[in-house]
């Protein structure tokens, strides 16, 4: 990293910073901080560029939408996010999106290897021959150009900033059914998307709490005036939704100002327009950025349609999986009165996503990841929830520092070696079995269930009660040089990341009962002697424990929970 100053017309200092780096993450949301986060674990040097003052995206305290992902038992997404939502619920217990943002920024900022810019634009790029060679980006708080060299560039912005700039081939709009053989698409292509909202926040009172709306607010006087639009308290009022109709990146703003009217108006038909449950509710925030779904998609190397959803999305070259219904709503958002706002068109869950619907097709060093990947507007209404956008981020990460470290691209990455990284990460993988390490096939434990590569589904659990333990033994002294855990997080808990309505009397603490918080790591060496490693306060479901030595035995000792009366463990190996 270099840096000189330019002296401008105007007199004004401003820092021209250079980097060079493997690779330049663009967007802040949910994907690119598991990007980011994943290739600067697997060891290479990463800068993350987010262009608002905080990270999370649709998920941040500007937007406010929660992480949804793939329905149906034992499908909730795992790897960095499941991670993010636990430490979430531990610092944050009290549900703050102000603490919210910080256990994001936290997780980012002081990842080694990851350097992080907040309020940075990406303003222009270099490419020479289908490659790009460097980003141009502004930092306006600190009046700073920077100039990033990279190897390889991820493109997580959600609207795919870099393809206009680099000439990258990218769609809008919806295809035409004729062009996949798609059934839910129009008869013929359009420029329509999905909308944008602006979403807004409840809070329930102990008495009547009183709302005027603002004179430019929309008047709502009867419920025929938003037909078919649900007043749940407990909902987010996502069907406050326009721009579908026109420009979704450049009419942002003006759609702003529209979303605004609608939702003040929305409220003030909720407070004032009927009995609607709301008397000691108050009005705690409303969103003044939008939230997107849908702009522009990349075209990779492979496009996923409709058929492929529907097919379950058997890919060879599987890296992440989704799982949410093919969601499809009305371009004309709000504007839409004469049916339910969206369609909810069924999608199996999971249905696995290529490592190839990752990488751009004609711009080698570029790989994209959450909603702008390389699928059909049909696909799309399946693939853009946040939870997936986090596996295709870690994907996209880990996949790079691959690439990096092999001297792989992707053309040629080796596949397999990816998807077993993935897996050890506990990155589930639908109709992959997890390889497990030879010490551990070895030695064995004395429950095999926990080395059986299936760290999901009740069948693939061991349940321990007080004094129960798990053991690798042997008669001979072998060398430890790590352990590697997987509890058991509650993989089907029914609440989500973060409140959309905000209740008098609700209970705060989220942490799943079924995790273990405190255990000890006893390892025996030849002489008989144990040493003892205490975990204390541990939430998170999977663990890499740095931990060696020339020993006989490696106990897994649990000692408590955060309220479940047995101890379950999913996985534990040794190497």
């Amino acid at each position: 990293m270099s840096q000189d100053f330019i002296i401008t017309k105007w007199g004004i200092n401003m820092k021209n910073i250079e980097h060079i780096t493997d690779l330049c993450v663009i967007g802040g949301g949910m994907a690119g901080i598991c990007t980011a986060i994943s290739a600067a674990r697997h060891g290479i040097k990463v800068v993350l560029v987010q262009d608002r003052g905080v990270l999370g995206g649709n998920a941040s305290s500007e937007i406010r939408m929660w992480i949804c992902g793939a329905h149906g038992k034992d499908n909730r997404e795992t790897g960095i996010i499941e991670e993010i939502m636990l430490e979430n619920f531990f610092q944050n217990p009290q549900l703050s999106y102000s603490l919210w943002d910080m256990v994001l920024f936290d997780k980012t900022a002081r990842q080694d290897n990851l350097t992080l810019l907040l309020n940075t634009s990406c303003l222009d790029a270099n490419t020479e021959n289908g490659k790009i060679i460097s980003i141009t980006a502004w930092q306006s708080p600190c009046e700073t150009v920077h100039t990033i060299k990279a190897r390889y560039f991820a493109d997580c912005s959600g609207d795919s900033i870099l393809s206009t700039l680099t000439g990258a081939h990218f769609r809008y709009g919806r295809e035409a059914e004729s062009e996949f053989g798609e059934s839910i698409e129009p008869k013929t292509a359009d420029k329509k998307t999905m909308g944008m909202s602006c979403l807004f926040q409840v809070r329930e009172t102990d008495k009547p709490q009183k709302f005027t709306p603002p004179e430019w607010a929309y008047k709502y006087c009867t419920d025929d005036d938003i037909p078919f639009r649900e007043h749940d308290l407990s909902s987010n009022f996502w069907w406050i939704e326009t721009g579908g109709e026109g420009d979704c990146i450049h009419d942002t703003d003006k759609c702003r100002d529209e979303l605004l009217k609608i939702a003040y108006g929305v409220w003030d038909h909720i407070k004032n327009h009927g009995d609607h449950g709301a008397e000691n509710y108050e009005l705690e925030w409303v969103g003044i950025l939008p939230g997107k779904r849908e702009s522009r998609r990349y075209v990779g190397k492979y496009t996923v349609t409709q058929n492929d959803v529907e097919a379950g999305g058997n890919f060879d070259d599987i890296i992440a999986y989704a799982g949410w219904s093919m969601d499809d709503h009305s371009p004309a958002g709000i504007n839409h009165k004469t049916s339910y706002p969206t369609v909810f068109h069924p999608a199996p869950s999971p249905w696995g996503i290529p490592f190839r619907t990752l990488c751009s097709e004609n711009i080698e060093n570029l790989l994209f990841a959450g909603r702008n990947i390389s699928v059909t507007h049909a696909a799309l209404s399946s693939s853009r929830v946040m939870a997936t956008c986090a596996l295709l981020g870690q994907a996209v990460g880990t996949a790079v520092a691959q690439m990096v470290q092999y001297g792989e691209n992707t053309d040629n990455i080796d596949i397999e070696r990816l998807q077993d990284s993935l897996m050890a990460d506990d990155c589930w993988l639908p109709g992959k079995n997890r390889s497990v390490s030879e010490l551990s096939l070895d030695l064995k434990c004395n429950n095999d269930i926990v080395i059986n590569g299936k760290e999901r589904g009740d069948e693939n659990r061991w349940i321990g009660e007080k004094g129960d333990y798990l053991e690798y033994r042997s008669d001979r002294p072998f060398k430890l040089s790590g352990v590697r855990i997987v509890f058991d997080s509650d993989l089907n808990r029914d609440y989500q990341n973060m409140p959309c309505c905000i209740r008098l009397k609700e209970e705060r603490f989220k942490l799943p009962k079924t995790l273990i918080k405190d255990f000890d790591i006893i390892l025996t060496n030849k002489d008989g002697h144990t040493e003892t490693h205490p975990f204390r306060n541990i939430h998170t479901r999977f663990l890499k424990l740095d931990i060696k030595g020339e020993v006989l035995s490696v106990k897994l000792l649990p000692l408590e929970t955060y309220g479940a009366e047995t101890f379950n463990i999913f996985g534990f190996e040794v190497f």
